[in-house]
């Protein structure tokens, strides 16, 4: 044991001002040494809750303090020096040229913004900062520019954070993403969510080969990533050589990958894999197969689906007769088929649907007579079978990326309801929309807008490109206005406030001008109506404005 020596407190002149003694712990080794958990403990806890053993009263805080300076040291003085470990290789250069100095501000206060928590669901006039990175990242991406080295944990934070910025994000921060990447477990995502698969040897059939075999799930994934955009006959042969080695969870996750340029010679590989034991792998070939149109499956579906429906001209008026299958049989089970419908949904019509979604579209024209997509649909059909046999032509449409069916299935937009003869839900109608043209997409949301109003366009909004077109732009201008005007609950229209502060062409800022003045309301209107208007038209013609700066820091014209 150490002795119990006195300790002298003197001011700061030197001057002994008394003498008090204080226990020492124990020396390092000693059988009455400490253990360093429960040292910790203690600290954690505090000594008002967990009594030491080795002091009491106002001596214990002291006391814990002073035995973990003394078994700090011993520690450390027990660690051996150890050989410098190699240094990591520096980052691949960037050779993209540098952000100019006014766009490296904004990015900086793009990523220092956070959304504020605001009162009563208003968000006040100032801009939603974090709701224009996407854009900025685009923007900066289209024009080739390299980020700043300093912004570049702050960019992988954001996008570790949010999922949907992380393919701008990766393509923005170019080689140095993976690099970082590779030193902090935190940006791992990067490792599978890189953008063309930067940085992976895909020109080295050698190091692909040993990456593939070698490397970690996450590299294996981006590198069959990388390999299917540039080579995708090299990916498939890669991905059949260890096939069967290779997980059921694996092997679904790269069987997706061969959604990238998928083409008719995947079609032995993808039949092979409907013989899968997992059945979402099966499930997964048969819809990448169907997406082929001219691949067996697709033959086998399309004989099963067209004798399920046929034309009745007994009644004097065509008319589709449905009869659906009577039995899942294993054939149909094999190429992709669910036997077991959801609850509440008949077997017959779960398995038509499946049937009539799998088969080429291109089918129906010969099958029924020569009619033209728009002149099938318009076709009556026999015992309620009609809602069950549009929404399968919807699904197909979108899975086989066919315009001539898709605007069929849509209808004019200011039709009746505005679904269209075959369009099920507005979710439906928005992914039709998807299949169009930029162009013809803007028109068609315009004139369901200007026909109904803005109520259901939140979700046919979120598919057009961005910046919305100008007669797009100006139905929402006018739809907003009208709603303003009418004294409308203004809160259940915050979702396209946001949307147009995002999507609109800064070019309808000048017409917004008149809109920011708080407007007389009428006796019928929302209490605070106009005043939330007024303040959303503020936020917006700023946000505007700001996007409109973007673009000239970043060269755009």
């Amino acid at each position: 044991m150490l002795t119990t020596p006195k300790r002298r407190t003197t001011d700061r002149e030197g001057t002994d001002m008394r003498v008090t003694e204080r226990a020492t712990p124990a020396a390092p080794g000693s059988p009455s040494a400490v253990p360093w958990e429960e040292l910790v403990t203690v600290a954690l806890l505090g000594t008002d809750r967990r009594a030491p053993s080795w002091a009491s009263g106002r001596e214990a805080p002291a006391a814990l303090l002073d035995l973990a300076a003394v078994e700090t040291v011993r520690r450390r003085a027990g660690l051996r020096p150890a050989p410098a470990g190699p240094r990591p290789e520096p980052a691949a250069p960037d050779p993209r040229p540098p952000l100019p100095p006014a766009a490296a501000r904004r990015l900086a206060l793009l990523l220092s913004d956070r959304p504020g928590t605001g009162s009563g669901g208003r968000r006040g006039s100032a801009p939603d900062l974090m709701e224009l990175l996407p854009q900025w990242l685009a923007l900066a991406n289209a024009r080739g520019f390299a980020p700043p080295p300093e912004a570049l944990p702050a960019l992988l934070d954001a996008a570790r954070g949010r999922t949907d910025l992380r393919p701008a994000v990766l393509a923005f921060a170019g080689p140095r993403a993976l690099w970082l990447a590779r030193l902090n477990p935190d940006w791992r995502f990067a490792l599978r969510s890189a953008p063309g698969g930067a940085e992976l040897p895909t020109e080295d059939p050698g190091r692909v080969q040993h990456l593939w075999e070698q490397g970690l799930f996450a590299e294996r994934v981006a590198l069959l990533g990388a390999l299917r955009a540039r080579q995708p006959a090299a990916a498939r042969e890669l991905l059949a050589g260890t096939w069967a080695n290779e997980r059921a969870e694996d092997r679904l996750m790269f069987l997706d990958s061969l959604r990238t340029g998928l083409e008719p010679a995947d079609e032995p590989f993808l039949e092979q894999a409907l013989s899968d034991r997992s059945r979402n792998v099966r499930a997964t070939a048969a819809e990448l197969l169907s997406s082929l149109p001219g691949s067996a499956l697709a033959g086998r579906m399309a004989a099963r689906a067209a004798a399920c429906v046929a034309v009745d001209r007994t009644p004097g008026e065509p008319t589709l007769v449905v009869e659906p299958p009577h039995e899942c049989d294993p054939g149909m089970e094999r190429d992709g088929v669910a036997a077991t419908p959801p609850t509440g949904r008949g077997e017959r019509s779960w398995w038509l649907g499946q049937l009539v979604e799998a088969a080429p579209l291109a089918i129906w024209t010969g099958r029924l007579g020569g009619r033209t997509p728009t002149e099938i649909v318009a076709l009556p059909v026999a015992d309620d079978w009609r809602d069950e046999l549009h929404a399968a032509w919807c699904r197909a449409a979108v899975r086989q990326r066919d315009p001539c069916w898709s605007r069929a299935l849509l209808g004019p937009p200011s039709a009746p309801e505005a679904g269209g003869p075959g369009a099920v839900s507005l979710a439906e109608r928005a992914k039709l929309l998807s299949t169009l043209g930029a162009a013809e997409r803007a028109e068609w949301v315009a004139g369901f807008i200007a026909t109904h109003g803005l109520s259901e366009a939140f979700q046919l909004l979120g598919v057009c490109a961005v910046p919305w077109a100008a007669p797009l732009g100006r139905a929402v201008v006018d739809a907003l206005n009208i709603a303003r005007d009418a004294g409308s609950y203004p809160w259940s229209f915050s979702g396209v406030m946001g949307l147009a502060e995002r999507c609109l062409d800064p070019a309808e800022t000048d017409r917004l001008a008149a809109l920011t003045a708080i407007p007389d309301e009428p006796e019928d209107a929302s209490p605070g109506a106009g005043g939330y208007w007024a303040e959303a038209f503020q936020r917006l013609t700023t946000t505007l404005r700001l996007r409109a700066a973007m673009r000239e820091e970043l060269g755009e014209p």
